[in-house]
């Protein structure tokens, strides 16, 4: 096992990585901005280093800075977390010629991947069932319009070099298209430095289901099981869970069967999840490979007992995986809601501020994953992740009941200060979600008008 990790991240990933590697025994370097200077992790880690500034592209997206704290620290290793540079390529592969392992797959298998429209290719090479769509990407407007009338409206296009929800945009008419086209770029562009974009038929009423997997150098593959990840806004996730509610088994084991199907076949390393929109009627197509620890993980941990950081350091190592498929358990129900400083009301803008009040949940089978502590200063250069609460019990309406309370018990305040705590509670007295009946667009069809559910009562 490797004797020094460096944990090129920030935040709660931050932490959580470095609370593995302690209980591994194994030493760890935190990085920062000078923004995160009185971080939890920074005083939580064996050694700190300041890597830049607040600037994210000074800092947590430069890689000179990151590998010379590495050479300096000694570090066997780098986890980078989520985000930044977890899945680039580039960074992997100067991991790699220092000497220094990464924790991820290998650098020719993320570049590999990392381009959107060739997964869908290497995915369809696999057997895995795909939306219709563009053949690779689609370098004009002109082409776009082709690509649109042959596949069928509503169209959605996306990133080749995305994730996260940027870089979308769905397309109802033709019309509509040209700008659209225009604004995808721009924001692919600005996120990820790469414009290019693909199209692909899209489902107006479908559940977004992914599925983790393991995989190890030596030709061992496993799945965890599988997360709905349906409630969302701009793309982007607010409420998982597992198992997915209401999936017919037999869906449930397609689904499975094609994700470690995939990863094979792609010579995958890590951990990685395959994700999937599913349709009313069952079907399934693949969407996307994130080559990298999700933020939801913490669920899976919770209905199957593993730790995927773990998983993650062994597989690195070089070890085989410790488990098989029938060693994977699955037991009870678990739900995770992503506290943000947003603003639901504002069309979930980042509402950052000083946080001057804080009470998190706590009680049995509530696992609240955060870096946040009273004083702290929610900036804009960052994600506006606050925590990750995590619930699990017996069944899914026990998970969800328990759900309602943590929210309930939390307090985030500060001057200027939003939460999107308590709409994440009128989403679990939403009758759809309860009923496990909601598709990606519960969100955009929830009532305005709604009653509110009362806040915390502190």
């Amino acid at each position: 096992m490797f004797g020094t990790v460096l944990i090129a991240n920030r935040g709660e990933i931050a932490l959580r990585v470095a609370r593995t590697c302690r209980e591994m025994g194994v030493r760890t370097v935190a990085v920062y901005s000078t923004a995160d200077a009185g971080t939890p992790v920074v005083r939580f880690a064996d050694e700190a280093v300041c890597i830049g500034p607040a600037d994210p592209h000074r800092s947590y997206l430069y890689p000179p800075a990151i590998i010379e704290a590495a050479l300096r620290a000694g570090a066997d290793a780098i986890h980078p977390g989520y985000g930044f540079l977890s899945e680039d390529p580039d960074f992997a592969e100067i991991c790699e010629d220092s000497g220094i392992a990464f924790v991820g797959p290998p650098a020719q298998v993320i570049a590999r991947l990392a381009d959107k429209a060739v997964a869908r290719t290497l995915m369809a090479t696999a057997g895995l069932p795909l939306l219709p769509g563009s053949d690779g990407t689609v370098d004009d407007p002109s082409r776009a319009r082709d690509v649109a009338a042959a596949i069928g409206y509503p169209v959605i296009i996306k990133a080749a070099a995305g994730g996260g929800g940027r870089g979308m945009c769905v397309v109802s008419s033709p019309a509509d298209l040209a700008p659209a086209y225009e604004e995808s770029r721009a924001q692919a562009r600005a996120a990820f430095g790469d414009s290019r974009v693909y199209l692909e038929r899209y489902l107006r009423r479908a559940r977004h289901i992914e599925v983790q997997v393991l995989c190890d150098r030596h030709g061992n593959a496993v799945h965890l099981g599988e997360r709905d990840c349906s409630v969302q806004r701009r793309h982007q996730k607010l409420v998982e869970e597992s198992p997915a509610p209401g999936l017919p088994d037999g869906v449930r084991r397609a689904l499975h069967a094609a994700a470690v199907r995939g990863a094979l076949a792609t010579g995958y390393i890590g951990a990685g999840t395959f994700e999937f929109l599913v349709d009313e009627d069952g079907r399934f197509t693949f969407m996307e490979i994130n080559q990298r620890i999700q933020v939801e993980h913490p669920v899976t941990e919770m209905v199957t007992g593993v730790d995927i950081v773990r998983e993650q350091l062994l597989v690195a190592a070089g070890r085989p995986l410790r488990l098989r498929q029938d060693d994977v358990a699955f037991r009870g129900a678990a739900v995770e809601c992503r506290l943000n400083a947003e603003d639901p009301d504002r069309d979930f803008r980042p509402a950052p501020g000083t946080v001057e009040r804080l009470t998190l949940p706590g009680g049995p089978f509530t696992r609240v994953d955060t870096h946040i502590v009273p004083g702290e200063r929610i900036t804009s250069h960052y994600d506006p992740l606050i925590a990750k609460i995590v619930t699990w019990d017996e069944d899914r309406d026990l998970a969800l009941d328990r759900m309602d309370r943590a929210l309930y018990e939390t307090e985030v305040a500060g001057p200027g200060l939003h939460t999107t705590g308590p709409f994440l509670r009128t989403v679990l007295a939403d009758p759809r979600f309860r009923a496990g009946a909601h598709h990606t667009d519960l969100v955009e069809r929830m009532s305005a008008s709604a009653e509110p559910v009362p806040t915390a009562g502190h």
